[in-house]
């Protein structure tokens, strides 16, 4: 069964008459039902909203037109505007940063009812933690729960070889993001928001890093703004002031990983119990991204040779391969 976000959603939309509105609440649903492994239904579901024609399927972009800024250099967009389809109990937390997640998405509901106390909402928030804890899926789920589009800050087109470009880019991101309501992302965010006395500082850097100071400081637009990054220890110590809240994705504990192993299992017909303590050894010490890899592949494996259970045998195997991919 989809979510009950989903759901009003799609329920909004059919009573409104709103076409696209209900094309992708529809298109929610049938993700979600490939999520938890239900194929046929989703199948079933995409047939009946596609007819025939499954060209009509649409693209990770909303029909909405936006005049996305350009790098000058070479043409790319700054930006990738997406619309999100992952829900909040798709994130698990510790129950400090849920919380905190959970805050700043309230604040941004009731933003009317801050402001009319003289106050405002969360509105530049920095994701920190090791690399595939979520940080990534967290703001998707962000840009879904607040029913806004979320924009990717494209740090292949925004950093330039030429003096001061990266710079002039990066003022043309926040001037659109000012204009719209979405969630933005700045993912890596290390990459222009490192400290600016390390050993490898150069002018450059420097330059980037004060016009990211400036630009935060002096920003007032419309769009909530989500910072993420790997390596928050080589961030400058001043970033860390501009944002209203920062929040940790840390390695799962026990408990999370009972969580996620449910959530990525789930669907899947298997010769074990999710809190089986030797497979929550063998998990021990793996991201959320490492665990659903794993499990992905394990149930390939299952899939291919024809076998009704997925077996501890299966998992260990896919955690091997996964173990020699990382070495």
């Amino acid at each position: 069964m989809a979510n009950g976000k989903i759901l009003r959603q799609l329920f909004r939309a059919g009573t409104a008459g709103d076409a696209d509105a209900f094309r992708l609440a529809s298109k929610a649903v049938i993700e979600e039902e490939r999520q938890k492994q239900h194929h046929l239904l989703a199948n079933d579901l995409e047939q009946i909203l596609y007819g025939s024609d499954l060209n009509l399927k649409a693209s990770n972009t909303p029909r909405v037109h936006y005049d996305v800024p350009v790098d000058k250099e070479r043409g790319l967009p700054l930006l990738d505007i997406r619309t999100p389809k992952r829900s909040l109990d798709e994130v698990i937390l510790p129950p400090s940063s849920s919380a905190a997640l959970e805050e700043i998405l309230e604040e941004n509901r009731r933003a009317d009812v801050l402001r009319s106390y003289g106050m405002k909402p969360a509105g530049k928030v920095i994701f920190f933690g090791p690399p595939g804890c979520g940080k990534t899926l967290a703001a998707e789920v962000v840009a879904f729960e607040l029913d806004r589009p979320l924009a990717i800050v494209r740090l292949d087109a925004l950093m330039s070889s030429f003096l001061g470009e990266t710079a002039a880019n990066l003022r043309k991101v926040f001037d659109f993001i000012a204009q719209h309501p979405f969630v933005v992302l700045f993912d890596e965010f290390d990459a222009i928001g490192k400290e600016r006395g390390d050993g490898s500082d150069h002018g450059e850097l420097r330059r980037v890093v004060n016009a990211v100071l400036q630009m935060m400081d002096s920003y007032e637009g419309r769009s909530l703004i989500l910072a993420a990054t790997n390596h928050e220890k080589i961030l400058d110590s001043a970033i860390w002031r501009r944002f209203d809240e920062s929040i940790e994705f840390p390695l799962p504990d026990e408990k999370q990983l009972k969580e996620i192993l449910s959530l990525k299992l789930r669907g899947i017909r298997r010769q074990f119990e999710i809190d089986d303590k030797e497979i929550l050894k063998e998990f021990k010490g793996k991201s959320g991204a490492d665990i659903e890899r794993v499990i992905r592949r394990a149930a390939k494996r299952m899939i291919l040779r024809e076998q009704e259970f997925l077996t501890i045998k299966e998992l260990k195997s896919a955690l091997l391969r996964e173990d020699l991919r990382k070495s």
